[in-house]
């Protein structure tokens, strides 16, 4: 379907009036991206008012206005609206079924990939509370001969998993499972060279203090994590020992100011020989670093 470019550029000045003033440079941003998304324009057509005649939309304009609306009257995020997210190299498809890929993720791929030697780039990996797939996905592309298991205990999520999966044509080394952790990995006990992981790790009583986005739109089974946050965390520290082979990995992402706690469950455990807490570009605790025994 096509409209004027008159048309647009009206539709362009009631977008823009409808951004809330304090909000006004990063959601004229997000309005750039918004109508990338669903025109042929490129950012830089838009930031110019280079509309042609005629300009093809991929939705109707009363569409788009409905969707608008919603980013600021409901909180929606702008990727759920537009349907897909950019993270590490990968365009993604994401749902309110699952959480938003964040940068502290892709921080996260990249320390596996600084670490792991090439001998253990292969064999079974482990991406457990998968999502949209991106870790499964990301350590897929990076370790070329590694089979990745990818789990989560939401169906939908793993219905956008899989669609990720078949957009980057990974489904013969790319597996799904619905389930609970290891919970229907038994088979790869002592099996596995490294997990990874971004598990839920928000402390129940600050998701409510979480911005609107987070809390009322992203999955609660993605955010919260026990009353103290380390439900999930410390389940994964504890079991992941019987899967690994040894010498291998675990990576977990966390919340800033868990590193010190976190670091001490892995050491109890007293089955890793190596522990660390990195940080984040940011400089905040974030990831767990720890190797089997």
């Amino acid at each position: 379907m096509f409209v004027g470019g008159e048309v647009l550029q009206a539709w362009w000045h009631w977008a823009q009036a409808i951004i809330p003033e304090p909000e006004r440079e990063s959601g004229l941003r997000e309005l750039k991206q918004f109508l990338s998304a669903f025109t042929e324009l490129s950012p830089l057509d838009i930031t110019l008012r280079r509309f042609r005649p005629q300009i093809r939309l991929k939705l109707p304009l009363a569409d788009l206005q409905e969707r608008w609306q919603r980013r600021w009257q409901e909180r929606v995020p702008l990727q759920y609206l537009i349907g897909t997210v950019h993270w590490h190299d990968l365009e993604l498809v994401v749902t309110p079924s699952v959480l938003i890929p964040r940068p502290e993720t892709e921080e996260l791929l990249e320390v596996v990939a600084a670490t792991v030697p090439p001998w253990q780039q292969q064999g079974h990996w482990l991406d457990l509370g998968t999502g949209s797939g991106a870790i499964a996905i990301g350590l897929a592309r990076l370790f070329a001969a590694a089979q990745v298991h990818a789990v989560d205990c939401s169906p939908e999520a793993l219905e956008v998993t899989r669609i990720n999966i078949e957009k980057y044509a990974l489904g013969d080394r790319v597996h799904c499972y619905v389930g609970s952790w290891f919970t229907p990995l038994t088979h790869l006990q002592g099996q596995v060279q490294g997990i990874v992981s971004n598990p839920p790790y928000i402390p129940t009583r600050l998701v409510a203090t979480l911005q609107p986005e987070v809390q009322y739109h992203e999955p609660p089974l993605a955010l919260d994590g026990g009353a103290d946050g380390l439900q999930a965390i410390r389940q994964i520290v504890e079991t992941a020992p019987e899967y690994l082979q040894p010498q291998g990995w675990l990576f977990m992402e966390l919340m800033a100011t868990q590193g010190e706690a976190v670091a001490a469950l892995a050491m109890a455990t007293q089955a890793y020989e190596r522990v660390e807490i990195l940080h984040d570009l940011s400089g905040h605790d974030r990831f767990l670093l720890a190797q089997a025994v």
